[in-house]
């Protein structure tokens, strides 16, 4: 699997001539997409916390465009002194099958996986459906007949439909909306009967008593909404599949200088540790990963994997993963 073998081997290998000075002056951040959105924020939460900790100026600079594909080769083409990384988000790891880039996290460094989104399964507060259960009983004995809210292929409610449908009977019918807003907006006016959807976007809702999460899309329950089921609760078999979620993370060449790349780690691990940090994270009901390593290799590892083949289950693939030599999880 090309990822596992080449983020592996930047983990072993020694890249370079070591820079013991390092950091002597600042240091650029590129952000993957523009000013103010869920990658921004994250950024520029983390980012005075790891300048504390780096002990010089890390500026952020915006560089969108190409989802991500921009931002991530101007990384890559930049020196391999590590004064310039990304602040990234899960895109990369789609790239290949989309046709965008032949680039991904397996080209670069992994510093820091800062943390994840997580996704509910909502339905409207007077619906039916009191328990996923009841959602997927009434699927089961009426394929095709229940209507979910989507974003189209590729989006987060199609790619968590294409996951739960390899581990139980999940024929739906899938109404494709302009983001997640308006669908969830759509199926408290009865459009849709649920909807798949990031915690973010569906939590005030549930709070507010409009919505119900029937279960979050998540191996245990999350502080965000505490009294919600994870979905093994009900579906054991999306354990193969989980953590998963759009996740936010530090990247660098991978023939960045170990010393560089130690330095750099050590700073983001206590950077994500940081008060104003994590409150940001809770507010938005993210999961703090604080991820380095193996670990962090690992887990874009699977995340990839996982995500590609759910592309290809629900024809938003335009290369398939088995060309890229991505097996199925």
């Amino acid at each position: 699997m090309k990822f596992l073998k080449t983020a592996a081997a930047a983990l072993i290998l020694c890249a370079g001539p070591a820079l013991a000075d390092y950091p002597e002056r600042e240091v650029l951040g590129v952000v993957m997409w523009g000013a103010g959105g869920a990658t921004d924020t994250v950024a520029r939460a983390v980012n005075p916390a790891a300048e504390a900790a780096l002990g010089k100026p890390i500026v952020v600079l915006n560089k969108s465009g190409g989802a991500g594909a921009i931002s991530t080769a101007f990384v890559n083409a930049a020196p391999a002194d590590g004064y310039t990384f990304l602040y990234g988000a899960e895109n990369p790891q789609l790239h290949g099958v989309m046709g965008v880039s032949d680039i991904d996290y397996g080209d670069m460094y992994p510093i820091n996986i800062l943390g994840r989104g997580v996704a509910v399964i909502a339905v409207p507060a007077e619906s039916k459906y009191k328990t996923l259960s009841d959602l997927l009983d009434d699927i089961k004995a009426n394929p095709g007949a229940v209507k979910m809210g989507s974003t189209g292929p590729g989006g987060l409610p199609s790619t968590i439909a294409a996951l739960i449908s390899n581990a139980v009977d999940f024929d739906v019918t899938a109404i494709p909306f302009d983001g997640e807003g308006p669908g969830l907006t759509a199926m408290l006016g009865g459009e849709v009967d649920f909807m798949p959807s990031g915690i973010s976007a569906a939590a005030e809702q549930v709070k507010a008593g409009k919505m119900r999460a029937l279960a979050v899309v998540n191996p245990e329950p999350v502080d965000t909404l505490p009294d919600v089921p994870a979905i093994t609760d009900t579906i054991p078999a999306m354990d193969r599949f989980l953590p998963w979620g759009p996740f936010y993370g530090v990247f660098v060449r991978a023939d960045v200088p170990d010393d560089v790349k130690a330095k750099l780690t050590d700073a983001f691990k206590t950077a994500a540790t940081d008060d104003a940090f994590l409150k940001l994270m809770a507010n938005r009901g993210n999961v703090v990963m604080n991820m380095s390593g193996q670990e962090a290799v690992d887990f874009l590892a699977k995340w990839q994997q996982v995500t590609v083949w759910a592309l290809q289950d629900t024809g938003a693939a335009k290369v398939s993963p088995e060309d890229l030599g991505i097996s199925r999880p």
